[in-house]
């Protein structure tokens, strides 16, 4: 935890991935005590920033994730959680929040 480079916030970004697929399921944020309580108790646990309160994923829609593994990047400012989801990861209903509009990128001439 020591490593973890919270913003002004206090809070870090947590992207949700399926362990086995690596699917992309979510992004979150977390401050401290949600991290720790991710790290300690197994399941993963949010801070809501519009309701200012703790959130456990799947407490209200028995959509949970099981933390398998967990790590930082190299800059220590966002968290990949590896979990096993049990039914939807979006508030939507949805597998993945990721499955709506696909933006168009401009493809690049990486050598020019």
């Amino acid at each position: 935890m020591a490593q973890v480079s919270f913003n002004d916030q206090g809070l870090v970004a947590a992207i949700v991935q399926q362990w086995d697929t690596r699917e992309v399921l979510m992004l979150g944020w977390m401050d401290a005590e949600a991290l720790r309580r991710t790290l300690t108790e197994g399941r993963v646990t949010f801070w809501s920033r519009s309701r200012q309160e703790y959130w456990r994923k799947g407490d209200t829609s028995g959509h949970i994730q099981l933390v398998r593994g967990a790590r930082l990047d190299c800059d220590g400012d966002t968290v990949l959680l590896q979990v096993e989801q049990i039914g939807a990861a979006c508030h939507t209903g949805t597998r993945t929040c990721f499955d709506t509009v696909d933006l168009e990128p401009a493809v690049t001439d990486a050598t020019a």
